[in-house]
């Protein structure tokens, strides 16, 4: 085994939404359902906007960071979330851990502080666990607070410990040996470690620790899967590393050539395919057909399709429903063509809410008022409007105007807080 680790080294909310929804229809019973929905959408947004403010002001993170953990979860008054803060503080966590916590587990901050998080850190506590240790623990893996029952949570804390005072020793080979064989904890914690000694990063390998992932499971096919992924020539310090473990780990070798070999009877290659997103094989035979289907329905040719995969794996896994929509509004309300699409598929990824629609809103608005190219109303391309970044975006279709009650109005459309 650790001939292949040398190897490997060199390698390297919706019923809340729907009870407001009937709550304002009872109290407005001509409102339309399109103004019940924007009172829904402009209180989401609401919320948001104090989370952002919040985690600025209480936890000094960046706004580009607070908006992206708001979207995750949001609050609207700061008790729950100060008492939250307030509880860590008080158990010896430092402002930096406690960024990271809520970085890492941003839930948190909604959980009862007083009835659930308090009595979890005093039970850990109460097994003997010092103040230091428990702070490094749950700033290391902070998802063990969201494991219910305190058999439960003290297991997966054990769990957490021992990997990471092994990580510390000079000689973890030596301790991955010494573990006793048999339990299938034993042998969870002993694989990991043997994990951890072949390169897998710690933010890898402790989802898998404190889940019931079948991935680190077992002994002997547990080696032989990692044999044969390190063999593969997957680099261990990367995601794709354990994705790739968790398809061998839970498929034979006779399942996983079946499954290439209906990519390659479409006209894929599918090793090269497997090895560029493992998460490929975890796709039913049918999924895979269907998914070829909509895109051939929608007016893509067999080449095209077979263009957009080799480019973007993940669109081979994307829904009907979300194709169907994504690609009516691209090609029909925005008038790409689908040629547009085959040469960046990568757009078919993008969040429909969060970024497809509101860009797509800004450059109809200004090409509604002739503001855009030669013509005054002229389409950019598919890659400039969605596939740049927010700051790229907008500097580019927003802060370049002088008129500054046009930018005020075109970032108001950015944000979401226009109909479209």
């Amino acid at each position: 085994m650790y001939s292949l680790i040398r190897h490997g080294r060199r390698s390297i909310e919706l019923q809340k939404w729907t009870d407001s929804v009937k709550l304002l229809q009872n109290a407005f019973p001509f409102s339309s359902a399109r103004a019940v929905a924007d009172v829904s959408l402009r209180d989401s947004r609401k919320g948001k906007n104090f989370t952002v403010s919040y985690l600025v002001g209480s936890l000094g993170l960046t706004t580009k960071l607070a908006e992206s953990i708001s979207r995750r979860v949001s609050f609207e008054v700061n008790g729950n979330a100060d008492s939250v803060l307030s509880l860590f503080r008080s158990h010896g966590f430092t402002d930096p851990q406690i960024s990271s916590i809520i970085m890492n587990y941003p839930r948190l901050l909604l959980v009862d502080a007083e009835k659930s998080l308090g009595p979890k850190l005093k039970f850990l506590l109460s097994r003997g666990a010092s103040s230091s240790e428990l702070t490094e623990i749950v700033s290391e893996v902070p998802k063990i607070l969201g494991k219910k029952g305190v058999k439960t949570l003290g297991r997966y804390y054990d769990f957490v410990k021992v990997v990471i005072e092994a990580d510390k020793s000079s000689n973890l080979k030596k301790i991955c040996h010494s573990l006793p064989q048999g339990s299938k904890q034993d042998n969870k914690i002993r694989n990991v470690l043997l994990l951890r000694e072949l390169g897998v990063p710690k933010r890898l390998l402790f989802p898998l620790l404190i889940s019931d992932a079948q991935a680190v499971c077992g002994k002997e096919k547990f080696e032989e899967s990692l044999k044969k992924v390190v063999e593969m020539g997957f680099d261990p310090t990367t995601a794709k590393f354990v994705q790739a473990l968790r398809i061998v780990q839970g498929l034979s070798d006779k399942t996983m050539q079946e499954k290439v070999d209906v990519y390659t009877r479409l006209g894929f290659d599918g090793w090269e395919m497997f090895n560029r997103y493992p998460i490929f094989l975890a796709l039913s035979e049918k999924n895979i057909l269907n998914s070829v289907e909509t895109f051939l329905s929608l007016g893509f040719s067999r080449d095209e399709c077979a263009k957009m995969v080799k480019h973007f794996p993940p669109c081979i896994g994307l829904s009907a429903e979300m194709v169907n929509k994504k690609v009516g509004f691209l090609v029909k309300k925005m008038n790409w063509p689908r040629t547009a699409l085959v040469t960046h598929p990568a757009v078919l990824g993008y969040d429909m809410e969060k970024r497809i629609v509101p860009r797509c809103n800004v450059i109809r608005t200004l090409m509604s008022k002739g503001l855009l190219g030669e013509t005054g109303n002229e389409l950019p391309p598919i890659g400039c409007v969605l596939k740049n970044t927010d700051k790229e975006f907008l500097n580019r279709f927003v802060r370049k105007f002088d008129d500054q009650e046009l930018v005020a109005e075109l970032m108001t459309i950015f944000n979401g807080d226009h109909a479209s």
